[in-house]
């Protein structure tokens, strides 16, 4: 359910690549922040990943970029806001793995993202099916012209700042417990104790770490605008 409200200002990464952070959400009663990332592909498409809440302001902000072309659901979690951006840009295509699809039955997709890179990413994108578990999997994206990663909830990253202000001590405890804090941007435990196969989880991780990225964006805590792959090495280090 919607959180509190924020100003959503969009920051510019690099060269065609933006951040907008949204509200925050309530997931089985933790307090979550939200954010989105916005690729614009050199025919000038908009390609736009987790989309947050689609408020007047947000709009404004996409619109002045361009036209929204893909939206795209890393994870069966990240599908809350699809169906407002599609009935605001009604020729956007819908993208997700087969387990978003399987979930969201009411939004016609475009065929399951697995192993391969649609020719409609037009070259900029790489992507990698993080698997090895029967439950949960998620799609990480690589941006190629800036070097920027970009994952869902592979890695969370929350500052204390945050944990303080929105969630209760024993919550806090938990976010220590769990790695899922500054320093060391773990997935949650119960993602990671689901992936029983972790040959192949090693195999995807090793996957991402040869991409050698410059910057990491997750969709919750805080990003890395620098170090990315000594970044990545330490937030996958479960695996």
């Amino acid at each position: 359910m919607p959180g509190s409200r924020q100003e959503s200002a969009l920051v510019e990464v690099d060269s065609n690549i933006w951040i907008l952070e949204g509200d925050t959400v309530s997931f089985y009663g933790f307090c979550y922040p939200t954010r989105c990332v916005i690729i614009r592909l050199p025919s000038g498409k908009l390609w736009v990943w987790s989309p947050i809440a689609l408020t007047p302001a947000v709009r404004q902000q996409i619109d002045a970029l361009g036209t929204p072309t893909h939206l795209v659901s890393p994870n069966k979690i990240h599908h809350l806001f699809l169906q407002d951006w599609k009935a605001a840009w009604p020729e956007a295509r819908l993208w997700g793995p087969l387990s978003t699809i399987a979930k969201r039955t009411d939004l016609a997709f475009e065929p399951a993202l697995d192993e391969a890179v649609p020719d409609a990413f037009e070259g900029v994108i790489d992507m990698v099916r993080f698997s090895g578990s029967p439950v949960m999997d998620e799609l990480v994206f690589l941006h190629r012209p800036s070097a920027t990663v970009i994952l869902a909830d592979l890695s969370e990253h929350f500052s204390q700042g945050f944990l303080h202000r929105h969630w209760k001590p024993w919550q806090r405890w938990i976010a220590g417990l769990w790695g899922i804090v500054e320093g060391k941007g773990y997935a949650p435990l119960e993602w990671r104790l689901s992936f029983f196969d972790r040959r192949k989880a090693r195999s995807c991780r090793d996957r991402i770490l040869a991409w050698s990225p410059e910057r990491v964006i997750m969709a919750h805590g805080v990003w890395q605008p620098g170090n990315g792959t000594a970044f990545l090495r330490q937030a996958l280090a479960w695996v």
